[in-house]
């Protein structure tokens, strides 16, 4: 890297401490603040959960099935920011007697990852409260986070970039612009766009500076990777929609049809598709950064293979 790419991903790195210390926020003070969940309102927009595409629903068992798809959604972020926050903080080492500025980017993204699965640890528990009993998140968090972090440093760099990057997007086109949501479950996530923000650039630059360090075959089994990463969510995804629809029919006051039942199943699937992996992999601020790191006949590979998904 020259001398003057190197000084210009330093002012970045800089500027991502600079953020984050003015855009600071506490769990109680600042998020929950003795709220409650309101659970006369929604908790996905529609844009996310797609409930409205199921037309045999009520109002109000759409709003119920945008519940259940936000508490998965809480749970989702709680999970995938345990294996993050362990990658940064991995990476952090190798700046610890070196660049001490880069070394605080990333320290403060790795404490901020904490706080954000103590934030949705606490979101869990509010939405318990309000919830009827029988829900259940499938995904053993741990054991996600151990398969991921088996895989190469690349490929995780880009899970985690992409999953950082379609939080911005959730946040600002749906969750932001869609007024009917509860105010509390907006808020958490308005607080998390703030600091994910940051995030995102921090995953760019560090995803960017492993690529520069790895050579042609470790690229494509660094694919190889990212395309089983992707995979693996999509396995994740084919366990709990079924279970988050199990649970909506299992506390509904009406009986289901077996059609209505295989529609809900197929649309939560399709919703929870778009949601984690097509959302993401469609942005084009991460696709544009993942062509320009292995160009176009390993994009037409990497869209072969996940054809079924997408």
């Amino acid at each position: 890297m020259s001398a003057e790419l190197h000084a210009y991903d330093d002012t970045r790195y800089a500027k991502c401490i600079e953020v984050s210390k003015r855009i600071r926020w506490d769990i109680d003070r600042d998020v929950i603040r003795g709220r409650k969940f309101d659970f006369s309102q929604k908790f996905m927009p529609d844009g996310l959960s797609q409930a409205g595409r199921l037309e045999f629903l009520t109002a109000g068992e759409q709003t119920f099935l945008s519940q259940i798809q936000g508490r998965t959604y809480a749970n989702m972020f709680r999970l995938v920011e345990r294996f993050i926050g362990a990658k940064m903080l991995d990476l952090s080492r190798e700046y610890a007697l070196g660049d001490q500025t880069r070394l605080e980017a990333l320290v403060r993204f790795t404490d901020e990852e904490l706080k954000h699965q103590e934030l949705f640890r606490r979101i869990e528990l509010l939405a318990a409260e309000g919830m009827p009993p029988g829900y259940r998140f499938m995904p053993q968090t741990d054991d996600v986070a151990s398969f991921v972090l088996g895989k190469s440093a690349w490929a995780v760099l880009a899970l985690t970039c992409h999953i950082e990057i379609f939080t911005q997007v959730h946040y600002r086109q749906s969750i932001e612009q869609d007024p009917q949501l509860s105010g509390l479950w907006k808020d958490v996530f308005f607080f998390h766009w703030k600091e994910e923000s940051q995030h995102a650039i921090l995953d760019e630059l560090e995803w960017q500076r492993e690529d520069a360090r790895i050579d042609a075959a470790q690229r494509v089994k660094a694919i190889d990777d990212l395309i089983e990463l992707v995979q693996g969510v999509d396995a994740l995804l084919q366990f709990q929609a079924p279970a988050d629809v199990d649970y909506f029919i299992g506390v509904a006051d009406r009986t289901f049809t077996s059609a209505e039942a295989e529609r809900l199943r197929a649309e939560v699937l399709t919703a929870y598709r778009w949601q984690y992996i097509v959302s993401g992999l469609q942005e084009s601020r991460f696709a544009d950064l993942l062509a320009s790191l292995v160009g176009a006949e390993q994009m037409a590979r990497i869209g072969s293979e996940l054809a079924p998904i997408l």
